[in-house]
Formats: structure tokens, C-alpha cells, sequence
């Protein structure tokens, strides 16, 4: 007699692209990334193939390579909230993610933003938390770069804890509207909040009912130590960027044996890294599309761009196709500004990327590729699905987000071809059980304890 395997289900985001060398945007294949049937199309594919959610970033300020605008890459977005909200009318069950910084806008303003979009939304909305300590994004803002490094986490706790409580100052039953009585809302279902915190003096009553996920989910992005336990105590998942299986592993173990501490189970937080996938009608079919799309991510001018981020130093003089410079990094120096590649000791990873070079014959350009690349699903479709459910089932996540290279059909043969094939082996939904995000990916209510009994 044969036991029925109960399979670990697969929760799959899509990432519209941009804001990075991901997109290629010079392809004839590539459409607009402002024009509103771009995120539409997007949006539609991912919620025809059932996915969990779609998924915004954004960038605050244009980046800047040597003094002027960094034209390699796309650049300028229309604004996340108001794009979400737009798809909110345009999908049913699918869920809308957006990036929204925790340094430089304040915890009421977002409360109401996300509350109003989960309303729109009849609960699909997610917010992905990020931080900023960056005085050159900060200009933008009135207090400037005006937060140390070290609080950017104790500001962006503070401003989770404080959208909690406000979105938690209505009661359940949300307005009473008893027209005999002429009562719309009551004044006890409206807690007052006062609310003092190392960052915020506010009080008050917040405007917006109850929504209804009765808390929008969630995201996290943030790989130290203390975006972790950030991650572990506040998120509902983590946008990860360990992709391989082996680093997988270790960090979806890490992150979620830190959960006990906060009171949470293993599944209150989905680990979702970000990754990429190139389909061919054969495996060496697509490792040649592969090659030919990384070429396209990486130009030449791409190539030099990067490594002049870690020299600190003007290098349009080397080959891109030639070897590295012989001459070491400045220090202290930063020629890019909006945006953090790498970690704070350039000659460290001009070493590295030294001795990598020479053990393998790369060129400027094939180092580049190597060392920029994300996680990639690359084969047939039955390739892609069986390595990405090996992923799942072995705990090296809960899912991925998938990042396409074109705007905005380039998912459309992922959904056409790799999900009936995640579907078939029981690990996808082929229908959606439930309308909210929440229910998509398996989370409780925000009040109800491990024994599934509301808190007070």
C-alpha cells in the first residue's frame, strides 16, 4: 500500500525588473518601464500562473558614477504606492508588494498608505521594509543623512512597532455606520495612541479602519547579523539574496532558529531569495542564452563601471576585455553614490577579485559577470522545475522571487512552461485557496498565538 508524500509547497513572487543591470533594457524584445500596461502585463502573467505575490522595488535618488547620472542602467520609476494601487483594480487574488524606506518616512503616513491599499486590495497588500543611513539619498528628504548607521534599525523596529499599534486602534468590527442612531463610527472602537519612542513623539487616533489581513504582510531584506534577527523578530518573510543551495541552507537554518526567542514557529517566516531563470528547448541551448544575456547585462561600459566602484578611481582607460589594473583600490573613496555594491574594504576585494582572475584567465568583463551574478535557474523547463523544487523541498528556501531580464513578457514562458510542471509534481497551487496574501502564503492572523487562540 502506498503512503501519500505530502509535499512542501512552493511560494513563487514575481519581481517586476529594473532599477538594476538585471533589466535588458536595449533588447527589441524590452517595453516601457513607465507606461501602465508594462505592470499590468507583468502582473496578469504572475497571477495566471498563481504566484503569491508581485513585487516592487525602488530607489530613492538616481545614482550617480563620477559626477554624473548613471545612464547604464534603467533608470526613473513611477511611484510604488500608486502603481499598486492602480493593480489592485487590475488583478483578484494576486498580492502587491512594495519597497518603502523606513528612514526617511514617517510610521503614521505609512500606516495609512498600506492600510489603504490592503482595503483596495481586499488584503493582497505587502509592504517590504528597507533602511537607509545614506546622507546622499537622504538629501532628497528634510532631515538629509541625518541617521547614523548604527540606528537605522532601531528606527525602522520603532516605525514597525508603531504601524502596529495604529493599525491595531480600531476594533475588528471596524465602523458601526447605524444610520437609526446616526452613529458611523464609535468612539470606543477608536483607541487613542500616545506614543514615544527614541524616534517618534505622536498622538492621536488613526483615520483607517481595520484593513483586512488586519496587518499587511511584512518583507525584509538585510543579510548582517542584525538584519537578521531585524528579519526574525519583525518580518513576515526575508527577500534573501543567498541563492545557492549550500548558502541557502545555512542562512534559511540560521534565520529561522532564531524565531523561538520571539515567540514564533518555523512557518510564521518564508524565506524568499531573489533568483533568475534562462529556458531552452535543450540544457546547452539555454547555458548559450545564458551567456548571451549576462553579455547583454554586462557591457563593456557596465564591466568598467563596477570595477571603478571598488578602485575608487577613474579606469575608462583599461580594456574591459583586457586583465585587471596593476594598480590597487584609493581608500576612502567613493566614485558611485545611491547605491552600495560592496563591502567597505575595497583592497580585500581587489584581492579576491585578483586572484580569481588569474585562476581562471578571466578578462575585466568575464570577471564582472562572475562576481555580479545572481542565483540562476538554467535548462529545459523540466530542468528548471525539478532544481528549483529540490531547493524548496531540501530547505534551502521557502520559494523564490523570480527577477525576468525583459519588461514585461519575460515571464510569460516561465508560466507556460515551469508551473504546469511544479504543479504536476505537487508542490504549486493550481488554484488559489484563499484571496488574501496571508492565506497565499500560509501565515496566521497577526493576533493569533501558536495555538491558534486570538491574543487579547
Amino acid at each position: 500500500m502506498s503512503r501519500n508524500i505530502v509535499r512542501k509547497q512552493i511560494h513563487l513572487a514575481a519581481h517586476f525588473p529594473g532599477v538594476n543591470n538585471t533589466t535588458v533594457w536595449a533588447d527589441p524584445a524590452s517595453k516601457s518601464q513607465i507606461d501602465f500596461e508594462s505592470f499590468v502585463h507583468l502582473a496578469r502573467t504572475a497571477e495566471r500562473g498563481k504566484f503569491d505575490f508581485f513585487f516592487l522595488a525602488e530607489g530613492l535618488r538616481l545614482r550617480e558614477h563620477r559626477g554624473r547620472i548613471h545612464d547604464l542602467d534603467v533608470v526613473g520609476r513611477p511611484d510604488t504606492l500608486t502603481v499598486l494601487e492602480a493593480l489592485a483594480g487590475a488583478t483578484t487574488h494576486l498580492g502587491l508588494a512594495g519597497t518603502i524606506n523606513t528612514t526617511f518616512n514617517e510610521p503614521y503616513e505609512l500606516a495609512k498608505q498600506f492600510a489603504t491599499l490592503d482595503h483596495l486590495s481586499d488584503g493582497r497588500a505587502a509592504w517590504n521594509l528597507v533602511t537607509s543611513s545614506d546622507a546622499f539619498t537622504g538629501e532628497n528628504f528634510r532631515r538629509g543623512g541625518f541617521l547614523d548607521h548604527s540606528q537605522r534599525y532601531v528606527r525602522a523596529a520603532e516605525v514597525v512597532d508603531v504601524v502596529r499599534e495604529l493599525w491595531d486602534g480600531w476594533s475588528e468590527r471596524g465602523p458601526v455606520i447605524d444610520r437609526e442612531a446616526g452613529i458611523f463610527a464609535a468612539d470606543n472602537d477608536i483607541a487613542p495612541f500616545d506614543i514615544h519612542t527614541t524616534q517618534f513623539d505622536i498622538a492621536g487616533r488613526f483615520e483607517v479602519p481595520r484593513s483586512p489581513q488586519g496587518h499587511p504582510v511584512f518583507l525584509q531584506a538585510g543579510d548582517s547579523d542584525e538584519g537578521r534577527e531585524f528579519g526574525a523578530a519583525k518580518a513576515d518573510a526575508i527577500f534573501s539574496r543567498h541563492g545557492t543551495l549550500e548558502e541557502g541552507r545555512a542562512f534559511y537554518t540560521d534565520v529561522k532558529s532564531r524565531l523561538a526567542k520571539y515567540g514564533r514557529s518555523h512557518d510564521d517566516l518564508k524565506i524568499l531569495p531573489a533568483a533568475a531563470f534562462v529556458l531552452g528547448d535543450s540544457a546547452e541551448d539555454a547555458e548559450e542564452r545564458a551567456r548571451h544575456i549576462r553579455l547583454q547585462q554586462v557591457g563593456p561600459q557596465t564591466a568598467i563601471a563596477f570595477l571603478e566602484q571598488v578602485w575608487g578611481r577613474d579606469l575608462s582607460n583599461y580594456d574591459p576585455d583586457g586583465p585587471l589594473p596593476d594598480v590597487d583600490p584609493e581608500d576612502n573613496v567613493t566614485i558611485t553614490r545611491g547605491r552600495v555594491r560592496h563591502a567597505k574594504d575595497p583592497r580585500a576585494i581587489a584581492e579576491a577579485w585578483r586572484a580569481k582572475a588569474e585562476a581562471e584567465n578571466l578578462s575585466i568583463r568575464e570577471l564582472i559577470i562572475e562576481v555580479t551574478a545572481r542565483q540562476q535557474f538554467v535548462g529545459t523547463a523540466e530542468q528548471v522545475a525539478t532544481e528549483i523544487d529540490h531547493y524548496v523541498q531540501t530547505d534551502a528556501s521557502d520559494g523564490f522571487i523570480l527577477v525576468p531580464h525583459l519588461t514585461p513578457g519575460g515571464l510569460d514562458e516561465f508560466v507556460d512552461t515551469v508551473v504546469p510542471l511544479l504543479q504536476e509534481r505537487g508542490s504549486f497551487r493550481t488554484e488559489y485557496d484563499g484571496t488574501t496574501l496571508r492565506s497565499h502564503l500560509g501565515l496566521r492572523h497577526p493576533h493569533e498565538t501558536n495555538e491558534g487562540v486570538r491574543a487579547s
